[in-house]
């Protein structure tokens, strides 16, 4: 085997011959690394999204909603989307005033989706529905990590705003809590979610002063209550109630501009009405019953089951989510009576279901 040019033989026994690099004369090896570029420059690789995507998405749009949806996510009887059902579901929103949806929240259960399933769902509707309402991706993470690299695709594949939750679990101090959003936020509009019931850490005002300095902050969705709701609006930051039962006296006493709300997935019109018709304390008060149904259980189980029993969405739940049971069924067939089905989304008769009609999956 004749040696290549440049290179001599290298052999661990007569049988075996391979190439091996020879030093070439005058070559010196540095002694000082150099790292790669990407390595040391901060966001050396932002952003994804291509000049039109940044140039149509605006934060005071954002800003100016008022009824935002929470949408759930539907599923075929195998664990898959069902995009025929999702796709009806945000017609409905959009036909009944919703001006904005929240993909793969905690409502549509983007803590059950991998990341690939969670993309894939903001670029749908994105495509399907991006002219007609504003498609707000929860790329948010406890890992800031993950978030970065989830807020560059949500952004690459055009969605209006993304929603970002402080993380949870492994929670960190304030100090750091603000880095965390600092390194998302400068990607593109932005909606900070504070909802200490499930990350268990409050996010302090202090923190979202700081943090509404970048002019990517569209607002808060707030779940502390009314009084920090008004805290934030008298210093003119724009906030969301993510209290579906407080929304109504958060928009019209305390400064909210409106509600991202789980109710409106069932009926979107009055929600509407409630947000954007002035102050309506006999409605409030008609859709409260629904409301502290809809939450008997933690979200998104009662919206689950009410959609299935709408007729809106098949009877299949992702574990660990399972449905309500049917005595909470029973009643919500007799909310429905009272409010009025024509209120509700969809066309079929509202039904109590058996047990047996529900399908559990573990492995999808």
């Amino acid at each position: 085997m004749a040696a290549l040019k440049g290179y001599g033989l290298c052999s661990m026994d007569s049988a075996l011959q391979f190439p091996c690099p020879r030093r070439f004369e005058g070559y010196k090896r540095s002694s000082k690394y150099v790292s790669p570029k990407a390595a040391v420059v901060p966001n050396f690789h932002l952003p994804m999204r291509s000049l039109e995507v940044k140039n149509r998405t605006n934060t005071d749009d954002i800003k100016a909603l008022r009824v935002i949806t929470a949408i759930k996510t539907p599923y075929l009887p195998d664990g898959r989307f069902d995009l025929e059902a999702y796709d009806d579901l945000v017609n409905i929103q959009i036909q009944n005033g919703a001006e904005g949806v929240i993909v793969g929240g905690t409502t549509g259960e983007g803590q059950l989706m991998s990341w690939d399933e969670h993309i894939m769902l903001i670029g749908h509707t994105v495509n399907c529905f991006g002219g007609s309402i504003k498609v707000i991706g929860n790329t948010g993470s406890n890992s800031t990590r993950e978030a970065i690299h989830a807020t560059e695709q949500g952004f690459a594949v055009g969605m209006h705003a993304a929603l970002h939750i402080n993380p949870y679990y492994g929670k960190t101090s304030i100090e750091g809590l603000i880095a965390h959003f600092q390194s998302v936020l400068h990607m593109g509009p932005t909606i900070i979610y504070n909802v200490p019931g499930r990350t268990g850490q409050d996010i302090p005002p202090r923190a979202i002063f700081k943090l509404s300095q970048s002019p990517n902050l569209a607002g808060v969705k707030e779940c502390v209550g009314n009084k920090r709701v008004e805290e934030y609006t008298e210093s003119g930051i724009v906030v969301w109630s993510g209290n579906d039962d407080e929304c109504h006296d958060s928009r019209w006493d305390y400064g909210a501009t409106g509600v991202i709300s789980v109710t409106s997935n069932l009926v979107p019109g009055l929600m509407r009405k409630l947000m954007f018709e002035g102050r309506n304390s006999s409605l409030n008060s008609k859709l409260l019953p629904l409301m502290d149904w809809l939450f008997h259980e933690p979200n998104p189980i009662g919206v689950n089951t009410a959609l299935a029993q709408l007729g809106v969405s098949r009877p299949v739940f992702r574990l660990p989510y399972v449905p309500l049971p049917l005595s909470k069924r029973l009643e919500f067939v007799k909310m429905v009576k009272e409010i009025g089905r024509e209120h509700f989304v969809g066309e079929k008769d509202v039904q109590a279901l058996d047990d047996d009609d529900f399908i559990l999956i573990g492995r999808y």
